[in-house]
């Protein structure tokens, strides 16, 4: 085990905070004295609240109460998120200083868990594709990725073991692969986004970023309210091989080293096939666009009418301009062809337990100017099931690059011990 705190897993601190073994303060301390060093060159923190943080944390070491599962874990919020005791920017101008006075039900149940929020991490504006100031942890010439830019860069950079984000595009699996952590969307509707800031909410999903998938697992039954249970092992699962319609869109380097990967897979003696979804999933990209820029448009309804100056061009040109050209007959009949697609992938699911799949397009780009590529994560975000992305390889300069595994809706803790499973085996 690394010997300073802000290295470890939430399992590990947890375990120590539970026993004694260990402050909380000595982590909360640990984790700041990383932010001082790092946050210069990575830019992570929209809002950091050090003093709050270390108060909470000698609170916590006096109580003499039951400790939760994540007592004294210290975590990051994307800047969409609610915190009643932090500002929330939205990643607008518009927003600024704004106090929302209540917490998000995913930051209040964190914290009933005995967790410390630290601060709140950088967001696009408005969850969307104009990128805030973080840059990559790995590399500072390029992107973290988007919108949950900080929260990946954070958790990449070992400042926090665990934060907070969304995905209504590719929010979570993008910046998690760019910035080699464990990112987690999970199947539509299960978390609730109390005080989180709509973007599209027939697409919107919290999403968690971890060091490991037995951290996102804890997290995931903190936020369900379940009685948190080690992870269970699963023998060889029936994995499909995905390279999806939009395969061509991925790197050269990215293609070779998931055919590779399952190669490798095969000779464990699992079950690896190629899964083919239908030709129509090519549409997917259009039809999500078409729900989300609908829905978007008229969610910030307020910000248009009223600070139309203070919106990006980038915005303004880009989702909005979509937004307000889509009907609703258009919208309608879109979500209808995605509602088909999940029925459509069901039946898929029949002939494998998990589907392997890009990630991302390649290594995170060069440049601070776009969050990169989005369609291998907008066919699952549309589709509503859970998506994970683990650290698995390595690309040609050195980067890390995701791979994402996809499980049918509602099987998510499945996803999970499956995860584990192909991670072990590209070890």
């Amino acid at each position: 085990m690394p010997t300073s705190p802000n290295e470890w897993t939430a399992s590990e601190i947890a375990t120590a905070t539970r026993s004694g073994s260990l402050t909380c303060e000595a982590v909360i301390r640990a984790c700041l004295e990383r932010i001082l060093a790092r946050e210069p060159a990575v830019q992570a923190w929209q809002h950091l609240d050090a003093e709050r943080a270390l108060e909470q944390a000698r609170a916590l070491d006096a109580g003499s109460g039951p400790r939760g599962a994540l007592h004294g874990v210290p975590f990051g919020a994307k800047d969409i998120i609610d915190a009643a005791d932090m500002p929330s920017e939205y990643g607008s101008p518009i927003h600024r200083g704004h106090r929302p006075g209540r917490d998000a039900a995913c930051v209040a149940l964190m914290r009933r868990a005995g967790a410390v929020l630290v601060g709140k991490t950088v967001t696009t504006e408005f969850a969307n594709v104009h990128p805030g100031k973080t840059r990559n942890p790995l590399d500072a010439e390029r992107t973290p990725g988007g919108s949950s830019s900080g929260s990946a860069a954070a958790v990449g950079d070992r400042m926090v073991p665990l934060a907070l984000g969304t995905q209504t595009t590719a929010s979570t699996i993008r910046p998690a692969s760019f910035c080699g952590v464990v990112g987690y969307r999970p199947t539509w509707g299960d978390l609730r986004m109390s005080g989180v800031l709509e973007a599209a909410g027939s697409l919107d999903t919290l999403g968690l970023f971890a060091r490991s998938i037995e951290d996102v697992a804890l997290l995931r039954e903190v936020l369900i309210g379940a009685e948190p249970k080690p992870l269970e092992e699963t023998g060889k699962p029936r994995i499909g091989f995905c390279r999806t319609p939009l395969w061509e869109k991925a790197d050269a380097s990215t293609q070779r080293l998931l055919e590779d990967a399952a190669s490798t897979l095969a000779r464990t003696g699992t079950s690896v096939k190629d899964a083919l979804v239908p030709a129509a999933f090519a549409r997917i990209p259009d039809a999500h666009r078409a729900v989300s820029s609908y829905e978007f448009t008229r969610n910030f309804a307020w910000e248009i009418d009223h600070h139309w100056n203070a919106i990006s061009e980038t915005l303004r040109n880009g989702r909005l301009a979509h937004g307000m050209a889509t009907s609703f007959e258009q919208y309608r009949e879109a979500r209808e062809f995605l509602a088909a697609c999940r029925r459509t992938l069901d039946q898929v699911f029949e002939s494998y337990d998990v589907l392997l799949t890009p990630a991302a397009a390649g290594e995170a780009p060069i440049g601070l100017e776009s969050t990169g590529y989005t369609g291998f994560c907008t066919l699952w975000t549309s589709t509503h099931v859970p998506a994970v992305t683990v650290p698995a390889l390595q690309g040609p300069n050195g980067l890390p690059i995701g791979v994402q595994l996809i499980a049918r809706r509602d099987c998510d803790r499945e996803l999970f011990r499956f995860a584990r499973w192909v991670q072990r085996a590209l070890a």
